[in-house]
């Protein structure tokens, strides 16, 4: 008789669909059989903001779940997961990544260029809310939560002009038709391992971490998700703090001429400031670039941050009511 591997995942519409990519994996790949079991976390139950509920909102419960052995596989979004180890708990596996880039849903059809001065643009992310004040555009950023169709419907409903979201989440919801426009790097960073998936076993599990590693896994997605947390795991901030980070697998030269493949990391970081009124203000977006070796992805994260504090980042924190 077969063994049934049973996966573990929040609740969501977007969870389940992430977690049923990873089950027809093993599935095609392997024969098989898995269940997709549902754990509710308190990101689900609460409408508060994210900083108020804790670190780990939407990833511990359904950790607890695996290291009870009630499932025998978690899947997450990687950018939801702490910074911080679990010991418990392996990164078995990071499948390869989807489209890492944030996309505009906004009335009329219309991009960011074209939404006027004062159009409110709803984001639930510091990040995205940073970088959107830095463009300079006048828009009316508002704090929001809730699922993607949550969201979208804010907008067809009339309350917003926009929403920003992943695109990846988009994507593996089939609802690529309500963009308007996707957002490219330059203008605005992604979250740290945005588009990834994270899928953790057992330590002990030693098995399930070689099934998953050998059917699952990318490495140049591994390499990239690490490049990018290591750079927001120095710069002290969670998975809602105001940084942007996205790692590219690269042809480079080495000394000898010859094509070797490379990491090459973007990072950027919101400073802010109080205005006469005390509310917090965008003062400054920090930005840095910089090229390593794929084997030392962690390293390179690192480095960059380290760049980013020498220019003034300083200890990240978003403002109060953002999430």
């Amino acid at each position: 008789m077969k063994r049934t591997i049973r996966l573990g995942t929040r609740g969501s519409a977007l969870a389940l669909a992430q977690t049923q990519t990873i089950a027809a994996m093993l599935e095609s790949a392997a024969g098989i059989h898995t269940e997709i079991v549902t754990v509710s976390t308190p990101g689900d139950r609460s409408d508060k903001p994210i900083p108020e509920i804790g670190i780990g909102v939407f990833t511990t419960a359904v950790r607890d779940a695996l290291a009870d052995d009630q499932v025998d596989v978690a899947v997450h979004s990687y950018k939801d997961l702490p910074t911080a180890p679990d010991p418990r708990l392996a990164l078995a596996a990071v499948p390869q990544r989807e489209d890492p880039r944030d996309a505009l849903v906004a009335r009329d059809g219309l991009t960011l260029g074209e939404l006027p001065p004062g159009s409110t643009v709803g984001t639930g992310s510091p990040r995205r809310a940073a970088q959107l004040e830095a463009l300079g555009l006048g828009l009316a950023i508002v704090g929001l939560r809730g699922n993607v169709d949550t969201r979208i419907r804010k907008v067809t409903d009339g309350q917003l002009d926009a929403v920003v979201l992943a695109k990846a989440g988009l994507k593996r919801l089939g609802r690529l038709d309500v963009i308007t426009e996707v957002i490219e790097p330059i203008q605005m960073l992604p979250a740290p391992a945005q588009g990834a998936l994270a899928v953790e076993c057992r330590v002990d599990d030693v098995d399930v971490e070689h099934l998953l590693r050998s059917i699952v896994d990318d490495q140049a997605t591994r390499a990239a998700a690490a490049a990018e947390r290591a750079m927001m795991a120095t710069l002290e901030g969670g998975c809602n703090a105001p940084v942007g980070a996205l790692a590219d697998v690269v042809e480079d030269l080495d000394d000898d001429g010859r094509v070797v493949m490379r990491l090459s990391l973007r990072g950027v970081a919101a400073v802010y400031a109080k205005d006469d009124k005390g509310k917090p203000v965008v003062v400054d977006l920090l930005r840095a670039s910089a090229t390593g070796d794929l084997t030392a992805a962690e390293q390179l994260g690192r480095d960059l941050a380290l760049e980013l504090l020498d220019l003034g980042a300083g200890v990240l924190s978003a403002p109060e009511g953002r999430s």
